[in-house]
């Protein structure tokens, strides 16, 4: 039997306000996402080892919406029903999806607005099949 990783259930943290102005604005019909970390530790306490974890990460299929760029969901004959997500929503994307970045330890991606799968309310428990 496998453990299951856990994602934190905690919005990602983000860099201090003397850093945070190096998140970058996405353009055009992108979102900016922060990736949840993952737990130092299996449900049943087994540690996870950090290769391991950052291999997860990689592979998140979960993040939290941070900002839409200015054209994000603006095609009405794509997005009839309007967006797909608003800033501060939980989303499931593709594992491997979008632009990875690294902004002072934390991980982001840029993702295409088209690329989000699902809302979700709690990403904890939530894991690639």
């Amino acid at each position: 039997m496998t453990e299951m990783i856990q994602y934190s259930d905690e919005k990602p943290d983000l860099p201090d306000a003397s850093t945070a102005s190096q998140l970058p604005a996405p353009s055009g019909f992108r979102l900016l996402v922060a990736l949840p970390g993952v737990e130092e530790t299996t449900e049943s306490g087994l540690y996870i080892p950090e290769e391991r974890r950052d291999a997860e990460s990689v592979a998140s299929i979960v993040g939290c919406v941070l900002t839409k760029g200015p054209d994000a969901y603006s095609d009405e004959s794509r997005f009839p029903n309007g967006a797909w997500c608003e800033e501060g929503d939980w989303i499931v994307m593709r594992a491997y999806s979008g632009t990875r970045l690294r902004i002072h330890g934390k991980e982001f991606r840029i993702i295409n607005d088209d690329s989000v799968e699902a809302v979700v309310q709690d990403p904890r428990g939530i894991v690639r099949a």
